[in-house]
């Protein structure tokens, strides 16, 4: 009997829009305009929020819009509102987090039920078995493990970004349990390759490595 294929963070391989080409391009056309509306109100709601920062447009407007209609090619309907709801949030936390070193409860906390109804609803329609209990368990020792470094050495890690670990870990576990220790050093890859240019005051914004890279690793469905 043959065996299903797996890519190389251990999943087993979905087609990527097994429709016709045209499809695809309406797809992602259609995130994208959607994601300019989106990336204003976030731009909006970064301007108000009291611990929030103010973003020139159309900065916001062309992150969401782009990432969104990335995501919007490469991947099934099933899984799309995973990455899209990263997306969102990602570029409002990673906006904040590196004009002002910190992330916000405004936006970190809601973005617990949201990911979460994104993958239920993966879990629900998807091929994908396993998918929520996966992603609970992965959350919470992502979260466990951010926290005992905060405990441990307070300067490492911002109590944001411990806040921030449970979602990010359990879309990383979600994709696979792989891309959890994947999307782990890819963030640190990222922090320390972004060190140089955000560095300030001794201080380094640890959300915008940890948002790409969960953002990335969800572009590989489970």
């Amino acid at each position: 009997m043959a065996h299903s294929p797996t890519n190389l963070l251990g999943c087993q391989r979905f087609p990527i829009h097994s429709g016709p080409m045209d499809l695809r391009t309406w797809t992602a056309l259609l995130a994208f305009v959607t994601g300019l509306p989106a990336g204003a109100a976030g731009r909006v709601l970064l301007r108000r929020l009291r611990r929030g920062t103010r973003v020139p447009p159309p900065w916001c407007e062309l992150a969401v819009a782009g990432l969104w209609a990335l995501a919007g090619w490469l991947l099934p309907a099933w899984w799309l509102p995973v990455p899209l709801a990263l997306a969102w949030f990602g570029v409002l936390l990673a906006a904040t987090d590196l004009a002002h070193r910190r992330l916000p409860d405004a936006l970190t906390l809601p973005a617990y039920p949201v990911v979460a109804l994104a993958l239920c609803c993966a879990a629900l329609i998807g091929p994908s078995s396993g998918l929520l209990p996966r992603a609970l368990l992965a959350g919470a020792l992502f979260f466990a493990a951010h926290l005992v470094i905060r405990l441990a050495s307070p300067v490492a890690l911002g109590a944001g970004d411990v806040k921030l670990s449970g979602v990010v870990g359990a879309a990383l576990g979600a994709v696979s349990w792989p891309a959890l220790l994947v999307g782990a050093l890819a963030a640190a890859t990222i922090t320390a390759l972004l060190t140089p240019l955000t560095a300030r005051g001794g201080l380094t914004p640890h959300g915008p490595g940890l948002l790409a890279a969960t953002y990335l690793l969800t572009l590989v469905p489970p």
